[in-house]
């Protein structure tokens, strides 16, 4: 049995519901590109507001993090992820959490004890040592010598907000025998599991006060488990990759070995296209957010198809799509349901980059016949990787059939700076989560139900949101279309916006089943993500839409929406950018 069925059916069975995994570009939440994490679609639960399935919850959830997007061709690392999670919201606590998963990793799975270790949040100036934790891990028989106190065993989302400590699972991968005393410096000690216990609230003047309500939200890495239960150290030699390997072997009559990081990134980047493309949001391949992305993914499995002698012309990529979309298919139906749309973007990207790819080639002859050296700059190297996708490989290897040498160094150098931008950009779009959601943006968010209630006024009764991201300063909506927006069409969307916010219309939310809210007409940009109990927003008479929240008590507070922008986004889909003054 899948470990994936396993979870959810152990979990079940100790009352939690399961909930269908969200989609990996989130539903108004500015915080991210992608959702990262198992709890990133449940921050409105995690808040406060009640979830229509209970207090105890399950599921496993789709994730893409790209932040480590150039480690990806090592044995480990992935764009795309599965996580195992459960929640509790306002149940139970530490004690059951602990024991749950604990039981779950020796009885389930089997995993002999004497391989488990773990840590503890060893306190600060404003929280006590976790000690409730570390009785429990003894009384489940982990020795104090496996147990480590660590002072970043402590969560919070931004620099205020809910927050608590955390204890995190490791088990020991090696053959060597196993060391008594646990060293979480050690890597061959690998992380597993993490359970975050919700229970204080920071101030801005970094004091703690208990939470009303405490929470528990855990997360377990699924091809990282599978790998350790499996016995590989390599995650791609797993049953989540073999057979996608394999492919990739037999497509490049190359052997996995000696060819492990180009298949590895083919595999990855293949699986991550696979489900953006997939997802209900409509994302294409651009130069912005999500779009960029994916257009990135693509063109770097590309370049590596290339390296492996496979004719990228070929129908190479539809065979590992084909293989990945008949794997996941059972978990995530909107993969074979879109299959055909998946092959279609992944052709038209390949055709635009091998264009591209004849551009940069232009870039580089025009770059040689300015050289007073014989070695391509620095600068060159690096524009030739970051305009037109040229990995420095392949500069190396043009460079060396025309004699000419290439400034690695200065590369390197300007890779690094680049890596450190976005990796700084990551970290503060990280930073949003559970401390973003405001009250600036709890009024955009009631804001876009208006705006896409408007839109099917006055554009057409069969407009659609396709995608949203809000600030506490602005609101970008997303919706189906197919033109661009005449200044009339805007000046009546702003004036109906306007007209309901000052009719001061009361919003109110009722539970019910999905299908009496799809009877009702109730709007859903995401039917799928949804459980079979489902919360609907009604603002007046106006709007009616599924939706996890938040929002406000009355339009009236809303102040004047003023449409700032419209533009295209991608092929059938345009974009309104608005403020509330």
């Amino acid at each position: 049995m899948d470990l994936k069925d396993l979870y959810i059916d152990y979990f079940v069975s100790l009352n939690h519901k399961q909930i269908p995994s969200a989609p990996v570009v989130p539903e108004n939440d500015a915080s991210v590109l992608f959702n990262t994490a198992g709890m990133q679609p449940l921050i409105p639960y995690l808040l406060g507001e009640e979830h229509p399935f209970g207090k105890r919850l399950c599921d496993y959830q789709k994730c893409i993090r790209t932040n480590d997007l150039d480690e990806v061709g090592d044995k480990t690392h992935h764009t795309f992820f599965e996580m195992l999670g459960n929640w509790s919201l306002g149940d139970y606590f530490k004690e059951e959490s602990i024991t749950y998963s604990f039981n779950f990793l020796t009885q389930v799975l089997n995993i002999p004890i004497d391989r488990l270790a773990v840590t503890v949040f060893s306190g600060n100036e404003g929280i006590k040592k976790d000690e409730i934790s570390v009785n429990v891990w003894k009384k489940l028989g982990i020795k104090e010598e496996r147990i480590a106190y660590l002072d970043d065993n402590f969560w919070i989302a931004g620099s205020t907000g809910p927050c608590g400590s955390d204890t995190e699972i490791f088990y020991f991968r090696s053959d060597d025998e196993i060391p008594a005393v646990f060293d979480p410096e050690d890597d061959r000690w690998v992380e597993i599991w993490n359970n975050v216990f919700m229970e204080f609230y920071k101030n801005e003047d970094g004091t703690y006060k208990p939470l009303p309500k405490k929470n528990v939200d855990t997360g377990m890495g699924y091809e990282r488990v599978v790998a350790v239960l499996e016995g590989v150290d390599d995650n791609y030699k797993s049953s989540v990759w073999k057979d996608v390997i394999k492919k990739i072997e037999d497509i490049s009559s190359k052997p996995y070995v000696g060819n492990e990081k180009s298949m590895r990134i083919i595999a990855d980047h293949i699986r991550t296209s696979i489900f953006i493309i997939a997802d209900p949001s409509g994302i294409k391949p651009s130069n912005t957010d999500q779009g960029y992305i994916l257009r990135r993914l693509i063109r770097r499995a590309i370049r590596h198809a290339k390296k492996l002698d496979i004719d990228y012309y070929g129908n190479w990529y539809k065979e590992i799509a084909s293989m990945i979309i008949d794997k996941y298919s059972k978990y995530y139906s909107e993969l074979e349901k879109n299959k055909e749309m998946i092959f279609e973007v992944l052709k038209g990207e390949i055709e635009k980059f091998n264009r591209t790819l004849e551009k940069g080639l232009k870039e580089f002859e025009k770059a040689k016949t300015k050289l007073n050296t014989n070695i391509i700059d620095a600068t060159t190297a690096f524009h030739l990787y970051d305009t037109y996708g040229f990995p420095i490989e392949l500069t190396k290897e043009l460079a060396l059939e025309s004699n000419l040498d290439v400034d690695i160094k200065g590369f390197e150098q300007k890779f690094k700076e680049h890596q450190e931008k976005s990796r700084a950009g990551a970290k503060e779009k990280f930073k949003g989560g559970l401390a973003s959601t405001g009250e600036m943006e709890t009024k955009y968010h009631t804001a876009t139900h208006l705006l896409n209630a408007a839109l099917k006024v006055v554009v057409n009764k069969d407009v659609h949101q396709r995608g949203s991201n809000i600030t506490d300063k602005r609101l970008r909506f997303d919706f189906s279309c197919d033109h661009k927006l005449t200044d009339l069409e805007k000046q009546k969307t702003e004036e109906l916006v306007n007209k309901w916010i000052s009719e001061g219309l009361e919003v109110t939310k009722k539970q019910m089943s999905k299908q009496e809210a799809i009877n009702s007409g109730a709007e859903c940009m995401f039917i799928e993500k949804y459980p079979d109990i489902v919360t609907v927003y009604s603002i007046g008479d106006v709007s009616h839409e599924l939706c996890g929240g938040p929002h406000v008590k009355n339009t009236s507070c809303l102040g004047k929406f003023k449409i700032t922008k419209e533009e295209a986004s991608s092929s059938g889909v345009r974009r309104i950018k608005a403020i509330l003054e």
